[in-house]
Formats: structure tokens, C-alpha cells, sequence
């Protein structure tokens, strides 16, 4: 790669396009001082990427452009470009089949500078990545200018390393690295960002599911809001059609009477037309008469409007006195009434005296229950601790007994080594003395091999105790895990119920449920949890209460009634809690299958069961205006109508999940 020609147009002194050639490697620019020879030196740095105007010898980057003379006005623009001569194949890439290599470089005077890699709009970043690793560049050791040499001479280890990493193809690499990594930071950091923008469509898709929910839910009601619309329309049409017929023949018996009334009406017409004949004649003697009547009446007219006056005045303070009684009666009847409230508040409060006491000692009795499971579950945990103290020991108690057999079996070494000494005295002693001498020895080696085969046994007997612990160790274990295991697929499963039943019942929205809060009553129970049914029946419990299960069950609803009446923009249904109080349950009706509030039984109590839906149909016939019958599967018949919800109750209701 050789620099074969610069090209020059405005660029500091070259205010003409000016193009030097380099025909061989070495060529050498001479001339008086000030003529631009390192105006040629800048040109090269300054297209080759160079940013700082200190190191082009100027203030700013509009200083390499031709800034005009006494003779000639200054230019807008200045451009350099570079002509490599690339046969030699040096810069690869993209541009390794090109013989030439074009890079040029424009500012103009608004600051708004531009690259061209053959004669292509390029980065700044493009050009440099071409030179890495060449030596040449905008601050490169092949620039040798004034005071390079001394500065390399000079230059301090970490710029001599730059230098030579340059010179040996390193910078390249060095520089790719450095943007692989400012990518991967930036890789990194868009990840997070990611991470961030999934949690929240996460929120959001949970959001929106929810409202799906809820539209789909609207909808459903909306269709059957529609329907039922429809029918009461076809209802009311046909109502006024038949009012509409009744009206026409209404008006043809109004059409017959009126043309009788303008018969009638023709005839006085004709007579009156001959009395006002008879008028015009009486009319003048009647104005005489009238003019003393006008004057007569206006005196009568004052005298009336003066007793008029004083009777007015007199019924005004009638009236005042009678208001005054009423008020007076009024307020005894409050405070009659208001002694009659607090009779029955003190009676109400007689009555749920000893329900609180029941409470308490139901309490009670909890508390103790549960210091009795605490205890239990203490017994358990000592038991344990135990068995792992048990086993410690055993283990402990091995560990002893195998360093005794260690230290007996080196006696027994040692004994062997001593009779192998002995018999090798043997030759040289007598029998009898050698015999004196090994006797000891011999009962003593006796003892100590029964004393060996104790340890023995007792070491097997340890070892098998080790083993029994180790094995009810491992079932203990097993049997907890399994027993964690089913604890958390029942709080999976009580969660899932938890769920599927408050959204089944409704919840009470954020108003409600403050004011049931405020009252104390936030945890009393709802219809759903308050009652009993038999399986069978179940499904049609559901039909028949529907919305009323998640109903709050208070006791005394006079308590609430006012403060029920404030409750603004929320939805909130109460009944009274009280149980065992209704008589006359017929043994075929709903309620005798339903333990619960009499309120409940009583809503219950005209809901007839039958096994199916032909022995439905034979007792609707018997059915009075209030009463009705159902059927286990919830189809339920009245006098006039058949009912089936099933998109309220399905196949597992609110009931089953209650009792679950």
C-alpha cells in the first residue's frame, strides 16, 4: 500500500484544486518557509481521521479552511481526498480486490463535516478501521514530523507499548476487542431493559386477561340481557296490540257519539242563532242595568276584601296554633319511639351475651386444642432428637470399639513376635523352664482371644443397631418428605379452591368491604360457607340462591340498616345469621336437604325436590303461585316458567369447592 496522490481544493494555503503526485517511494517537498510544505503533512492527518484543531496547528476545525487575502476572497468549503495504491493487495476487507483506494474527507464553514471511502458517503469510524494495525494514522508513528523522533525517543513506556503494538498488527485487535465489548455491555444492558419490559407486558397480559375475562363475562350477560329484552319487547307488543284494538273500537263508539253530538250541535246552533237575535235587544236595557250593577259591586267588593282580610288573618293564627300542636305530638312520638329502640337494643343485648360467652369458651377450647397439638407436635419433635442422639451414640460407640480392636490386634502382633522369639530360645533352654515361662503367656493369650471375641460380638451387634437406626432413619426421612410433598399440592389445591370460589361468589369491591371493616363483619361468614347441603342437592342449591352466595351473614341487621343506606357506588347484600328458629319444613322441600340460616331455609322452604324431571313435571300441576319444584340436576320448574343456569353453577359449584 503506497499514497500515490493527494488531491487538494481549499484546504489552508491550496485554495485551488491542487493535486500532488508520488511516483516512487521516496519524494521530498522543498521550498521557502511558509509556503505550505506542512500544510501537505496536515492534509494527510486531517483526512485520516485527526479531530483536534490544536494538532493542525489552528483554534477550530474551520481553520483548515482557505480563510481568503488581500487578492483572493475566502472559501466555503475545503476537501482533501487520498489516492492508495493497493496492488499490493495491503488493505483487505471489502477493498482487497480494488487497485486503488479513494478516502477524501469535506468541511464546510457551518461545521458540518463528511468521509467518502471511493467516493461513499462513510463513519470517521470505517476510515480508521481500514489503517489499524498499518502504522498510519491520524497520530501514527509513520508520520514523522517535527520533534517525532525526540518523542520517541522520549516517550514513556505505555506510549512506547502503543507504538510497538501498532507496528506489529496488535492495535487492530485491540480495537475489535474493545468494540465487542462496548457491544456486549450494551447487549447486556438492553437484556435488563428487556427483562424490565417483559415483566411489565407480563403485568400487563395478566391485566388484560382479567379484563378478557371480565368482557367475556359481559358479554355472556349481555346476550342474555338481549334475549330477555327481546322477549319483554314481544310481551309489551303484543300488550299494546291488544290495548290498540281496544282503543279502536273505542274510538269507532267515540266516532258514532260524536256525530250525534254535531247532530245536537246543528239544532242549538239554529237556536242559538234566533236567542242572539233576542240578545241584541236585551243587551242595550241590560248595559243600563249593569252600569248600577258595576257601581254597586265595587262598593260591596271593598267591604268583602276587608272581611276577606281579618278571616284570613284570623285562619293564619289558627294555623300557627295547630302546627305548634302537631310539632309538640311529634316530638313525644320520637321519644316514645326512641325509648322503644333502646328496650329492644338492651333486650338485643341480653341475647348476645351468651352467644359471646359460647364464643369464648368455643375459643377456649380451641386455644386448648391447639396447645395440645403444640405439645404433640413438641413430643414428636423430642422423640426425634432422640433417635438422632441414639444414633450418634451407636456410631460413637463403634468408633471406640474399633480402636480397641486396633489396639488388641496390635497385641496380638506382638505376641506372635514374642512366641516366635520364644520358640527361637526354645533350643537353647530346658523344657521345664520353658514351659514355666509360657504358661503365663499362653493363659494370658487365652484371655485375651475371649476377651476378642466379646468386643467382636458386641462390635456386630453395634454395627446392626447402626444399621436399623440408618434404615428408620431413611424411612423417617422418606415418609417427611412424602408428607411435604402432599402439604404442598393441598396449598396448591386450597389456593386453586380459594380462587375458583371467590371469583364464583364475587368479590366485594374495595368500598364494601371497607365498610364491612369499619363494622367489625369483614370476617363473617358468606351463605356459601354458613350452609350445609347434601351432595345430591348441591347443584340445585346453587340455582335457586345464585348470586345470593356470597350474601354477608350478620347478626341484628337493624344495626345496619341506616348505615347500609350510605353505602354509595358498591354492591352489598346482608341476612340475618340466625339459625334453629323456622318451624314447618315440609320433608320434599330444598330446605330439609340445607342446614343453615333460617333466612336460607326460609327462601328454600316453597322449593319442592323430585328425582328427575318427569316427577318434576307431575307436581308442577299441584304448584301454587309461590311455590316451585327443582330437580337435583338444578332444572327448575314453577307455575309458569322453567329455569336452568348452568353457566353460574357448572358441574363442580361453589358449594362442592366450600366443602372441599
Amino acid at each position: 500500500m503506497r499514497l500515490s496522490r493527494i488531491k487538494l481544493a481549499g484546504f489552508k494555503s491550496f485554495v485551488d484544486p491542487t493535486t500532488l503526485h508520488f511516483p516512487s517511494n521516496l519524494l521530498g517537498v522543498v521550498g521557502p518557509n511558509g509556503c505550505g510544505k506542512s500544510n501537505v503533512i496536515d492534509a494527510v492527518r486531517w483526512v485520516l481521521g485527526e479531530s483536534s484543531a490544536k494538532h493542525l496547528r489552528g483554534d477550530s476545525m474551520a481553520d483548515v479552511i482557505f480563510n481568503g487575502s488581500s487578492s483572493r476572497k475566502p472559501v466555503g468549503a475545503a476537501s482533501i481526498e487520498l489516492v492508495f495504491d493497493n496492488s499490493d493487495g495491503s488493505i483487505g476487507g471489502q477493498f482487497a480486490s480494488y487497485n486503488e483506494v479513494s478516502i477524501k474527507r469535506s468541511v464546510t464553514r457551518d461545521g458540518i463535516s463528511a468521509y467518502y471511502l471511493n467516493n461513499t458517503r462513510c463513519r470517521r469510524k470505517d476510515i480508521t478501521h481500514i489503517f489499524l494495525g498499518t502504522g498510519l494514522g491520524p497520530r501514527s508513528y509513520a508520520i514523522i514530523e517535527q520533534g517525532m523522533i525526540s518523542r520517541l525517543i522520549e516517550a514513556k513506556p505505555e506510549e512506547m507499548r502503543f507504538y510497538l503494538e501498532d507496528a506489529a498488527g496488535v492495535s487492530k485487535f485491540k480495537d475489535r476487542r474493545r468494540e465487542t465489548e462496548n457491544r456486549m455491555r450494551h447487549t447486556r444492558d438492553n437484556l435488563d431493559r428487556l427483562n424490565d419490559l417483559r415483566e411489565e407486558v407480563e403485568k400487563h397480559l395478566r391485566h388484560l386477561n382479567r379484563q378478557a375475562a371480565t368482557a367475556r363475562r359481559f358479554k355472556k350477560l349481555k346476550t342474555a340481557e338481549r334475549k330477555l329484552s327481546a322477549e319483554l319487547l314481544a310481551l309489551k307488543l303484543r300488550e299494546l296490540e291488544d290495548k290498540s284494538k281496544a282503543e279502536e273500537r273505542l274510538v269507532r263508539e267515540r266516532e258514532t257519539e260524536l256525530e250525534a253530538a254535531i247532530a245536537k250541535q246543528r239544532a242549538v246552533e239554529a237556536r242559538i242563532e234566533k236567542g242572539r237575535v233576542e240578545h241584541t235587544d236585551k243587551t242595550e236595557a241590560f248595559n243600563a242595568v249593569q252600569a248600577r250593577y258595576y257601581k254597586e259591586g265595587a262598593e260591596i267588593a271593598r267591604l268583602e276584601q276587608a272581611i276577606q282580610h281579618g278571616r284570613e288573618l284570623r285562619q293564619r293564627q289558627e294555623r300557627d296554633r295547630d302546627e305548634a300542636a302537631g310539632s309538640l305530638q311529634e316530638i313525644i312520638g320520637h321519644i316514645e319511639r326512641d325509648e322503644g329502640e333502646l328496650k329492644q337494643l338492651a333486650a338485643s343485648l341480653d341475647e348476645l351475651l351468651p352467644r359471646l360467652e359460647a364464643a369464648r369458651a368455643r375459643e377456649h377450647d380451641s386455644g386448648e386444642r391447639l396447645n395440645a397439638a403444640e405439645t404433640a407436635m413438641q413430643h414428636w419433635r423430642e422423640g426425634w432428637e432422640a433417635f438422632n442422639s441414639r444414633a450418634g451414640a451407636a456410631q460413637q460407640v463403634t468408633h471406640v470399639e474399633q480402636a480397641r480392636i486396633e489396639y488388641l490386634q496390635g497385641q496380638i502382633d506382638r505376641l506372635k513376635t514374642r512366641g516366635t522369639r520364644l520358640d527361637q530360645e526354645l533350643t537353647s533352654l530346658s523344657i521345664d523352664a520353658l514351659r514355666t515361662e509360657i504358661e503365663p503367656l499362653v493363659s494370658a493369650q487365652r484371655d485375651h482371644a475371649a476377651h476378642l471375641d466379646v468386643i467382636e460380638a458386641r462390635i456386630g451387634q453395634s454395627r446392626e443397631q447402626v444399621r436399623v437406626a440408618r434404615t428408620d432413619e431413611q424411612s423417617l426421612a422418606a415418609e417427611l418428605d412424602k408428607e411435604r410433598g402432599e402439604l404442598q399440592q393441598f396449598a396448591g389445591k386450597l389456593a386453586a379452591l380459594e380462587a375458583l370460589q371467590r371469583a364464583s361468589s364475587g368479590e366485594a369491591s374495595e368500598l364494601a368491604e371497607e365498610w364491612l371493616r369499619d363494622r367489625g363483619i369483614e370476617s363473617s361468614p358468606r351463605i356459601a360457607e354458613a350452609i350445609d347441603v347434601d351432595p345430591d342437592w348441591q347443584l340445585a342449591v346453587e340455582t335457586v340462591l345464585g348470586g345470593s352466595l356470597g350474601a354477608v351473614c350478620v347478626e341484628g341487621l337493624e344495626r345496619f340498616a341506616r348505615a347500609l343506606a350510605d353505602l354509595k357506588n358498591s354492591d352489598l347484600t346482608l341476612v340475618s345469621g340466625e339459625s334453629n328458629q323456622l318451624a314447618g319444613i315440609a320433608p320434599n322441600s330444598l330446605a330439609s336437604h340445607v342446614r343453615g340460616p333460617d333466612a336460607v331455609l326460609r327462601k328454600l322452604k316453597n322449593v319442592r325436590v323430585a328425582a328427575d324431571i318427569e316427577q318434576a313435571l307431575e307436581q308442577r300441576a299441584t304448584l301454587s303461585g309461590d311455590e316451585s319444584v327443582i330437580t337435583p340436576e338444578g332444572v327448575w320448574f314453577g307455575l309458569d316458567w322453567i329455569t336452568v343456569d348452568r353457566a353460574a353453577s357448572g358441574q363442580n359449584g361453589a358449594l362442592e369447592r366450600e366443602q372441599q
